[in-house]
């Protein structure tokens, strides 16, 4: 008598390495929500810094905001239990605080008591442009002419938007715009090397404790000579400048930037501009002119040849 096994024979079930690996344009995307959100945040800090202004004075506002976020980010840090850099990253983090931390808050805060913020909005068009040229200058990278084809006019469309809103005048608060423009370029762009070595928030927390002498002292001489009037929208400005726009704002774009790329997520910048009239408009009541939808659409356009320019050549 033969005995059959009821046993049920074993199947072989073929993965395929699509189905194992996560799909390789995850990181992209996630990386251009992170550096998205970024310009969001980065976009209420014109407007959050003019409501600031209504409380305190220009470099108590600016000390004052790095002292926030350094506590904050100070905190993580401490939470984290965070080591500290090594000697060669310490050049980086100080070209992201002179330039993100220290200049660009300090330049455009001087800028605003003479110019408007859809005025000053001129420079985060300059930005993207500016931080490209930076990047390839410090990383080497060459993008193809499309890019910058579609970066030089992106912010061309920018300039001449914000500029005919303002009635193509110049304000004595230019040069300081223009020399924040500099400064943010390359502490973007060493902010964004640094993030592929180091988590985005790291980067920023270290360059808010590395100034956070600077912005003791400043903040024990400003509050000395100038005056401080509360009220509700001062305090909301300094809070979202300093907690949002300087620390967590800063934390999303460079880890956006390590995984797509300085130059890349720069250009999703082009927005930025366009985003602050918005909230110029609702928030502080400023005239925006009919052709923001038109500029708009061609921002975008421009961004979004950007972005096709550079998967192409990768």
């Amino acid at each position: 008598m033969r005995i059959k096994s009821s046993a049920t024979a074993p199947k072989t079930i073929a993965v395929t390495a699509a189905e194992v690996r996560p799909s390789p344009s995850a990181p992209a995307r996630r990386g251009t929500l992170l550096a998205l959100l970024g310009v969001v945040t980065f976009s209420l800090t014109f407007p959050s810094t003019a409501w600031g202004l209504e409380s305190f004075g220009p470099w108590t506002l600016v000390a004052l905001r790095g002292l926030l976020a350094a506590a904050a980010a100070g905190g993580f840090l401490l939470a984290g239990r965070v080591r500290v850099p090594a000697r060669e990253h310490w050049a980086g983090l100080a070209v992201v605080a002179g330039g993100v931390v220290v200049g660009f808050p300090l330049l455009t805060t001087l800028a605003l008591r003479t110019s408007t913020t859809s005025h000053a909005a001129v420079v985060v068009g300059l930005l993207p442009l500016t931080t490209a040229v930076f990047s390839s200058l410090r990383t080497g990278t060459r993008p193809p002419r499309a890019f910058w084809a579609a970066a030089v006019a992106g912010a061309a469309v920018v300039i001449a938007f914000t500029v005919a809103q303002s009635g193509g005048a110049l304000s004595a608060g230019d040069l300081f715009l223009f020399g924040a423009l500099l400064v943010c370029a390359a502490g973007y762009t060493e902010g964004g090397r640094l993030a592929k070595v180091m988590p985005g928030w790291q980067v920023t927390g270290w360059a808010l404790i590395l100034t956070l002498p600077l912005n003791l002292a400043g903040a024990a001489v400003a509050l000395a000579y100038e005056p401080v009037h509360l009220n509700t929208h001062g305090v909301v400005g300094l809070v979202w400048v300093s907690a949002v726009s300087t620390f967590l704002g800063l934390y999303v774009w460079y880890r956006g930037m390590a995984e797509i790329g300085v130059a890349r997520a720069s250009q999703l910048q082009l927005a930025q501009p366009l985003l602050t009239l918005f909230w110029s408009f609702f928030l502080l009541g400023e005239e925006i002119a009919a052709a923001a939808p038109v500029a708009a659409v061609a921002v975008l356009v421009c961004i979004a040849l950007t972005q096709r320019a550079v998967r192409t050549r990768a």
